[in-house]
Order: structure tokens, then C-alpha cells, then sequence
């Protein structure tokens, strides 16, 4: 079984592009995710290449940016090559397979100043499972779970 499960946040914004025969988009982006447990002189970070394709490359795009906090399921890929001087090079890559948002809800109002564009004018959405407004979940700003793959309300 080939299975892998990340939580972090993007380094970049996602750079998107399609392809020529299918015309499917592929999206590529780095994913930093933090260490559990560390040791003097290492990094707490590591640092993931990861790819989606279709409908998720295009979620990705739209969605993420640049700072964004991701929960990424996906399985692991060799990229292994030969350079031009004859070289073996080593290098994987996480196909993904599922993404979703993993964003606090404190970190989305301060990156959006609190304004989700609720029609109360208050800033968010009431929540639609009625949870307390003191949890931790960013709510989904009204208008798109249409534009969301994984969204049913």
C-alpha cells in the first residue's frame, strides 16, 4: 500500500498548467510540514513537491495560496532520472489524490480581516451544523460549495 497523509502549509503559490492532449490541469506546489519531534541542528520542517491533477489541480489553484494551511492525502512517487553527466538522480515526488482545508479559524479571519462576505454583515456565514462560534473550523464562505469538489450540503 502506498498511502501518505500530510498536514502543512504551502510554500509558494501553486502554479498550475495544462495539458496538451487532454487539456488536464496539473498543479504543482510545495508543501512545509512540521516535525514532531527534533533534534539540536535539524531542520523542524520538511519540505514536499507535490503534484494534483483535474478537477483537484484546479481546486488547488482557486483555493490555496502562498501560506495556506492543506490537509493533503496522496501516495508517494520516485522521480528518479539521469542527468546529462550521467548521474543518477534521486527524488520523490506526493501525487495528490485528496485535498481539503485545514486553515484555523483564527488565521483565516486575520488573513481576511474577518469578512467572509456573510449576508448577516457581520463577516462569516452562520455555521450550517449550528456549531459554536468559539470552535476552531474556517467556514465556507457562502456561494462557493458549488465550485467545491468534496462540499455536500
Amino acid at each position: 500500500m502506498n498511502k501518505v497523509i500530510l498536514l502543512g502549509n504551502i510554500t509558494r503559490d501553486p502554479e498550475i498548467r495544462y495539458s496538451q492532449g487532454s487539456n488536464t490541469a496539473i498543479a504543482r506546489f510545495s508543501l512545509a510540514v512540521n516535525r514532531r519531534f527534533t533534534r539540536e541542528g535539524e531542520p523542524d520542517s520538511d519540505f514536499f513537491n507535490c503534484t494534483a491533477f483535474g478537477k483537484t489541480a484546479e481546486f488547488v489553484e482557486k483555493y490555496f495560496h502562498k501560506g495556506s494551511r492543506m490537509s493533503l492525502v496522496g501516495r508517494i512517487q520516485n522521480d528518479n532520472y539521469t542527468n546529462k553527466n550521467g548521474e543518477k538522480v534521486y527524488s520523490v515526488q506526493i501525487i495528490a489524490e485528496e485535498i481539503e482545508f485545514a486553515e484555523r479559524k483564527s488565521a483565516a479571519d486575520a488573513a481576511t480581516g474577518g469578512n467572509f462576505g456573510g449576508s448577516d454583515g457581520a463577516g462569516a456565514p452562520p455555521s450550517p451544523s449550528g456549531a459554536d462560534a468559539g470552535d476552531d473550523f474556517m467556514p465556507v464562505p457562502e456561494g462557493v460549495d458549488d465550485d467545491i469538489p468534496f462540499f455536500n450540503s
